[in-house]
């Protein structure tokens, strides 16, 4: 018998695929309407699934081959935890850094709130630190 927790880990594996495969639309089936993202910087919550599916398309435009490595995911009631590998290509601009053609990769602490068989909320944490010194011409030392 599948347990909650179990369910709903399945359901994270789902999105991370249909957002490596770029299937933008299947990965906005998976939230609920009145979706949260708690984002690292920002003093308030985003709510709806248009905001989810406009930073996705920011990450895939500057980076369209990026690959998704879940490297551990567990899941205790509602919530799940998941470690994550972020790796592609600077082919696009991102915020202010127009594409350099170099590789990237960074990772991500993210929890997940799920209700039902969707994904409620998300506080995601990926190291935006390293990303960007992979990226800007001044904080990589070139």
């Amino acid at each position: 018998m599948t347990t909650i927790a179990e369910k709903n880990m399945t359901l994270l594996r789902t999105a991370y695929q249909s957002l490596e495969s770029g299937d933008l639309d299947a990965c906005v089936q998976l939230l609920t309407e009145d979706f949260t993202a708690n984002v690292p910087g920002l003093p308030d919550p985003l709510h709806g699934r248009e905001v989810w599916r406009q930073g996705a398309q920011a990450m895939l435009t500057a980076f369209p081959d990026l690959r998704i490595d879940v490297q551990d995911m567990f899941g205790v009631a509602d919530k799940v935890t998941v470690l994550v590998h972020f790796h592609g290509t600077h082919q696009g601009a991102f915020q202010q850094f127009e594409a350099t053609g170099r590789r990237v990769a960074y990772r991500s602490i993210e929890v997940y709130r799920i209700e039902g068989d969707r994904i409620a909320e998300e506080w995601v944490a990926p190291d935006m630190l390293s990303l960007m010194q992979q990226i800007a011409p001044a904080l990589a030392g070139h």
